[in-house]
């Protein structure tokens, strides 16, 4: 099962519906218990990072946050995308991706089941939540000046 399959399952455990939909404006909406997922989307790993939002925002964000003018929203959007990043990659997901041997982007974001470019959007969410560096279990994770993962020995 791939990332995307997952998380329509963990949608409907939570009672969400999810639907295909010819948008515009966006990858994804949520409103209520209702997500909509652009239609023309071309990949499953596509699908997944942005069902991983709207996820995000159902757990996380409260009313109408569109107006990105209010710092309030915009950090809801960042919890969201947090949130998001979190259920489909995590440090760990990282750290799993180097144990493998993935050390670029494309065959990480692959190994993942993730667009590069959302890969590259979680390791700057990373950055600025954990700053330069931070540890998981017996590894390192570097975040500046230049991404990095390593054995603590």
């Amino acid at each position: 099962m791939n990332n995307y399959e997952t998380l329509l399952d963990e949608a409907c455990e939570n009672g969400l519906t999810v639907k295909e939909k010819p948008l515009i404006s966006s990858n994804g909406r949520i409103k209520g218990k209702k997500i909509a997922i652009r239609k023309d989307i071309d990949t499953d790993a596509e699908k997944a990072c942005t069902l991983a939002e709207e996820l995000g925002h159902y757990h996380t964000t409260v009313g109408d946050i569109m107006d990105m003018s209010d710092a309030w929203n915009r950090k809801q959007e960042r919890q969201a995308r947090l949130d998001g990043y979190n259920r489909l990659i995590g440090l760990k997901g990282l750290i799993s991706a180097f144990e493998h041997g993935y050390r670029n982007w494309h065959d990480t974001a692959q190994y993942l089941d993730v667009t590069e470019e959302y890969l590259r959007e979680c390791i700057d969410c990373y950055r600025d939540k954990y700053g330069m560096i931070t540890t998981v279990d017996n590894y390192w994770i570097m975040f500046i000046p230049h991404f990095g993962i390593g054995r603590i020995v």
